[in-house]
């Protein structure tokens, strides 16, 4: 137990932690002396590391073997789980697989098989069928988000899936919402319920913006003119809602990223790079942005097609005014709308007074090298500011992938820093530098 401790200790002081924050306290009890564990807290409270740290915990060093199966309903929450654990450093291997991206990919990674494998249904679901892996030392499952990987679409894989594992000896589930249906082929046998979705004091404003039009792109505007430049998601029910919106705004010169379904998977995660390192300081998105993505605190989320549902609002709501930040979010309503029972009747927002939106600082490079080449993040701060000539206030985010990296630079210089670093060598390898 001491030893178990210690490595915690370590964990955090790798993450940058000081403190576990009382619903990981709790939910870690949980875990470790419960077979089946309920976890109910809001978006952006550190579910992922209340249940990595007991599962880390549980790991085996000596099996090579699959140990533990965490199943999540998006390739974005796929994505960022595999690299909240990696970046704990524990030593054991970690690998996440999902739909979009190259089977191939997939079976030269699990060759060298993980001891942690996360994954969406469907695509967990072909590698079972096809017999890639052993699921006989599979002893923990994870369902996060499990509200959303529980529906009705996923139901059928799911249910395979959790058919055939014959060990399993703990069940972990987690969720921002409650209430909802668990079916029994989960077997969650008499679980011990952690809830905190009623303990935080959020420190989130809802406020009504009327549009006097039924076409609201007008009152849109006005709105992000009266918010000035503050990051913020805008919330759409359908990717087509998203195409109007983004084309109306791209006539008025305004920049912003989107995000849907439908997007390439490499698209998809340029758009969240921009988002993350300031390039782009609107998203536009439908639901799938609501939970289990890797961005950064927002100030605000308009909800430009109201959510269908209560737990849609609650998720959209989740994405600001997280752990002890403040953040409002603007329902959009035509004046002839009427409100569902569930957004209840917020405060009316004047939005009148305008500011002037400023032009975007940030600009994003791509570089052709990355993690497979042993390039390092102080390597790429190096090349730019030794090549680049660029002042430390000038570098912004370096997100460094497996074999590319992003790097946020002045949008003044862009051009210039393409001209002067491309075609340049990186460590040992000549790398492309483009925008994107």
């Amino acid at each position: 137990m001491a030893n178990s401790i210690k490595d915690q200790e370590g964990i955090l002081a790798k993450l940058n932690i000081h403190q576990l924050n009382p619903m990981q306290e709790e939910a870690i009890t949980a875990i470790k002396t419960h077979t089946n564990t309920i976890l109910l807290s809001p978006t952006g409270t550190g579910k992922t590391l209340a249940f990595s740290l007991p599962l880390l915990d549980s790991l085996d060093p000596e099996s090579n073997e699959i140990q533990a199966l965490i199943l999540v309903p998006s390739r974005e929450l796929a994505i960022q789980i595999e690299q909240v654990i990696r970046s704990m450093g524990s030593g054991y291997k970690v690998n996440a697989v999902y739909g979009g991206r190259p089977m191939s990919k997939d079976k030269i990674e699990l060759k060298h098989v993980p001891a942690i494998l996360i994954g969406t249904p469907g695509r967990i679901s072909d590698h079972f069928s096809n017999d890639r892996f052993s699921k006989k030392y599979i002893k923990t499952i994870i369902l996060d988000e499990f509200d959303k990987s529980l529906e009705v679409g996923f139901e059928y894989e799911m249910r395979g899936i959790i058919n055939e594992l014959p060990s399993i000896s703990k069940r972990i589930l987690t969720s921002a919402t409650q209430g909802v249906e668990i079916p029994d082929f989960v077997r969650l046998d008499k679980p011990k319920t952690v809830n905190y979705l009623g303990t935080s004091v959020s420190k989130l404003k809802v406020k009504t913006v009327i549009s006097p039009a039924k076409n609201k792109l007008n009152t849109l505007l006005h709105l992000l003119n009266h918010i000035g430049n503050q990051q913020g998601i805008i919330f759409c029910n359908l990717k087509d809602s998203i195409q109007k919106v983004s084309s109306f705004l791209e006539s008025k010169n305004i920049s912003h990223g989107c995000f849907n379904g439908g997007m390439e998977q490499k698209d998809r995660e340029r758009s969240l790079i921009k988002f993350r390192n300031g390039t782009n300081q609107i998203l536009i998105a439908t639901d799938l942005a609501a939970r289990g993505i890797d961005i950064p605190e927002m100030n605000y989320i308009i909800h430009f097609q109201l959510p269908l549902s209560k737990e849609e609002f609650t998720h959209r709501n989740g994405r600001t005014a997280r752990v002890s930040a403040k953040g409002t979010a603007y329902v959009l309503k035509w004046k002839e709308e009427r409100l569902p029972e569930f957004i209840g009747t917020p405060p009316i927002e004047d939005i009148s007074k305008q500011s002037l939106r400023k032009p975007v600082f940030w600009e994003t490079l791509f570089i052709s090298g990355g993690r497979k080449d042993k390039i390092s993040k102080g390597d790429i701060a190096g090349m730019f500011f030794k090549l680049g000539k660029l002042t430390k206030d000038q570098l912004g985010i370096i997100e460094l992938k497996q074999d590319c990296a992003f790097v946020a630079v002045p949008a003044t210089i862009a051009d210039l820093l393409v001209e002067n670093l491309n075609n340049t060598r990186l460590k040992k390898k000549k790398v492309r530098v483009t925008r994107i």
